[in-house]
């Protein structure tokens, strides 16, 4: 059983079994106040720990934020801009979150810690102040009553009436006293109920609404995690491109390492010791210096460079060469030395050592000397495999074979175009299909060959070219637009050059993308997307005339090139570009980054401020949610095709029924609702739910009418020509961004690309 009721009669018996009563109530009171007291203290170490942990995620967030990434080569691709980006995006997420979490702190101290803390001074405090005044004049009552017994009956009677009213007068107020003392002990246990758990009941109202707004920060956060994903799986398909070709020219420069020592016509450069002459006795002293010299001046700079030293450098020093003879061991006790006059100084001879015999030659060829040396030659694909691949009739009959096999025997083959044949096989099938007398084999029937097999021999074929398929001369310029501008300009100057491709070459290269879009259509089924091939093909297609790691570095922008033609081949290889380029100059798109969500106020749960009628769970939908409409299905990162920007956030609509469906308070979702209304995210339904007031159908909002062409460059976005009328237009989110519906389909549209009717 509980605690027992106190009743008022009992005030005037005072018995024992009374003030056990009385005792058990103040036990129970003065446990409320150390649970108070202990409560209050641990809130408070919860503050200051939530405080210390906002501090340490401000303070890792604005470290992801201050740091960059830095990149190899003049330029980085769309999506290593993403992934540059995407630490500030990261970055200015956490400060949201943390900005959140302080207005969860403060609403805690307001909701839990100052009414805890109200209620143990002002009730609590006051029982325990009533408590002494009763004990006080229990104290003097007893004492009075005690004195009164003990006065001598002797006394005059006027002496003992005045005793008896002075008891009497203590006795009322003690049984007053002890009145109200009873009241007050079962007032304050009855209201601790409520006055304790109401501001536990805000305190969690306000925990579970920080987490909801995490919940939300996540929903809009989902998109960019989903499109930076693609940015990193693409990324990391280049990057494994890059890897090979890197390694195997490693591997070709650690064979014949002086065929690739000098590639520049301009100047040739190397490591060579100087000798420097001191007086006598001290003789002489050879020191390394890094030397360059530039053959037309026919200047050689000399800088000193010892790497014992931690790298230090010293002074750059320059001399104009005369002439340059090669010293005889019996002229110095010294190999690989070169005598050079210098013009600066008259008569005064330049003695310096090269590293080996091979760069002794090198060296004297370089400067002119006389005897022969070795010019790095370069290399092709057909002298090494010793294959003689011409882009002929042949070669071009091979390509359709090879095409038409491809597509009737292995379009839905997994990993097409990665899965490499039989080295061996692969080279036989070549060496048959570039042969005129044996080339009549139609592969489309002929089971002796697999598809792997010639997937790589086609391959192969394009590789084997005494020049790649898009040309040496053109490779600078393929590779320049996909290295900046927008999309459209990328489109039109990838486009104007294709047409400057010899006739043959641009009759390959378009059969070749025709068929690598067939093999795109089918990437649910053979997991080669247009990222993939891209890939695959793009230093197949083109590469620099030069062998080199820096070279290498654009293999990225190969793929991008690769990746447009796949995507746009009809457009680019059916129409002829005008003498101008000519093309509908479209306004630059927004790009995406993950919008900072506005801090929204927390919801304090005040059941005397909350009006029920406010947000009423029968209220009509306002918005529309068009996050599952707009996302299509859930496809494996590495099977989604790429492209070559990337969308804008998606709005979150549609939230405020679903928070009052899940259980938060009406405040927590007039709260929401304020702050999407502020934002614009909302959109007021018409009387009649399915009709706007211009009259359109389908989900309210207006009518837009595009005015450039558009191509989506993600499942979200709505590819449109001039003049497509769209429906249901309402305001994205994502600031220059609209929604909106074209023949049935929802998504986005670039707010300007289109004028509102």
């Amino acid at each position: 059983m509980g605690l027992h009721p106190l009743e008022f009669s009992e005030c005037y018996l005072d018995s024992p079994v009374f003030r056990e009563k009385i005792k058990s109530h103040e036990a129970e009171l003065d446990k409320t106040n150390r649970f108070i007291k202990e409560l209050y203290k641990d809130g408070k170490n919860l503050i200051n720990a939530t405080k210390q942990l906002v501090l340490a995620q401000r303070k890792f967030a604005q470290s992801l934020g201050e740091f960059q990434f830095e990149y190899i080569g003049d330029a980085k691709t769309d999506d290593e801009r993403c992934i540059d980006e995407s630490l500030q995006e990261f970055s200015n997420f956490l400060k949201n979150l943390e900005d959140q979490r302080e207005l969860m702190m403060r609403n805690i101290t307001e909701t839990l810690m100052k009414p805890l803390e109200k209620f143990r001074k002002e009730q609590l405090g006051s029982a325990k102040a009533e408590r002494k005044k009763y004990e006080k004049e229990t104290e003097k009552y007893y004492s009075s009553l005690e004195k009164l017994l003990n006065m001598s009956a002797k006394k005059k009677e006027p002496q003992l009436q005045e005793a008896d009213s002075q008891v009497e007068t203590i006795r009322q107020h003690f049984q007053e006293e002890s009145l109200d003392y009873v009241c007050k002990l079962q007032e304050i246990q009855e209201r601790k109920k409520f006055d304790c758990v109401e501001p536990m009941l805000a305190f969690f109202q306000t925990v579970f609404t920080f987490y909801h707004q995490g919940f939300e920060l996540a929903n809009d956060f989902n998109h960019y995690k989903k499109a930076l994903q693609i940015n990193i799986q693409n990324t990391r398909s280049r990057f494994e491109g890059t890897r090979v070709e890197v390694f195997e020219l490693m591997k070709r420069i650690r064979e014949v390492p002086q065929e690739y020592k000098q590639t520049s016509p301009i100047s040739s450069e190397g490591y060579l010791y100087v000798q420097e002459k001191r007086p006598p006795p001290f003789g002489s002293s050879w020191v390394k210096r890094y030397c360059t010299f530039v053959k037309e001046q026919k200047i050689l700079h000399m800088v000193t460079f010892d790497h014992r030293s931690g790298g230090k450098m010293g002074e750059t020093e320059s001399v104009t060469l005369k002439s340059c003879v090669r010293k005889t061991t019996d002229m110095l006790d010294r190999r690989f030395c070169l005598d050079i006059e210098i013009t600066d100084r008259p008569g005064t001879v330049l003695t310096v050592q090269s590293l080996s015999e091979d760069d002794h030659k090198f060296w004297i060829h370089a400067m002119g000397g006389k005897e022969p040396a070795g010019q790095y030659l370069g290399k092709t694909y057909s002298k090494e495999r010793g294959i003689d691949a011409q882009l002929n009739d042949v070669g071009l009959s091979f390509v359709k074979n090879a095409i038409n096999a491809i597509e009737t025997r292995g379009i839905n083959d997994q990993g097409l175009y990665r899965v490499v044949g039989v080295s061996s096989k692969v080279q036989k099938l070549l060496s048959l299909m570039i042969d005129e007398k044996s080339n009549d084999v139609d592969l489309s029937t002929c089971e002796e060959w697999d598809v792997k097999t010639i997937t790589s021999t086609l391959k192969l074929y394009l590789r084997s070219l005494p020049e790649p398929l898009m040309t040496y001369g053109l490779y600078k310029d393929f590779i320049a637009p996909a290295k900046g501008g927008s999309p459209e300009s990328r489109s039109q100057a990838i486009h104007c050059l294709v047409h400057k491709l010899p006739e043959k070459n641009r009759l390959v290269l378009g059969l070749l993308l025709k068929h690598l879009a067939t093999v795109a259509a089918h990437s649910k089924l053979n997991l080669m997307t247009v990222a993939n091939l891209g890939v695959v093909f793009g230093p197949t297609l083109m590469r620099p005339q030069e062998d080199t790691v820096a070279a290498i570095m654009d293999l990225k922008f190969q793929n991008i090139v690769v990746e447009i033609l796949i995507e746009q081949h009809e457009k680019i290889f059916g129409d002829v570009p005008g003498p101008s380029s000519p093309g509908l100059s479209a306004p630059t798109r927004q790009s995406k980054k993950l919008s900072v969500r506005q801090n929204r106020p927390l919801a304090v749960y005040n059941p005397k401020k909350v009006d029920l009628q406010t947000v009423s769970p029968t209220s009509p939908d306002v918005g529309s949610n068009s996050d599952e409409a707009s996302l299509g299905s859930n496809e494996s990162v590495s099977s989604q095709s790429t492209a070559s920007g990337t969308p804008p956030e998606k709005a979150n609509h549609g939230r405020l029924l679903a928070s009052l469906s899940t259980g938060d308070s009406p405040g927590a979702c007039i709260a929401v609702a304020a702050s999407r209304l502020n934002s614009g995210a909302l959109t007021k339904a018409s009387s009649d739910g399915d009709k706007t007031v211009d009259g359109v159908t389908g989900g309210g909002g207006k009518r837009a009418m595009a005015v450039y062409p558009c191509e989506a460059e993600h499942e979200s976005e709505l590819s449109f020509q001039v003049g497509a009328i769209f429906r249901a237009v309402v305001p994205s989110r994502e600031p220059g961004w609209l929604e909106g519906e074209l023949e049935g389909k929802k998504g986005l549209i670039p707010e300007n690309y289109v004028e509102m009717l």
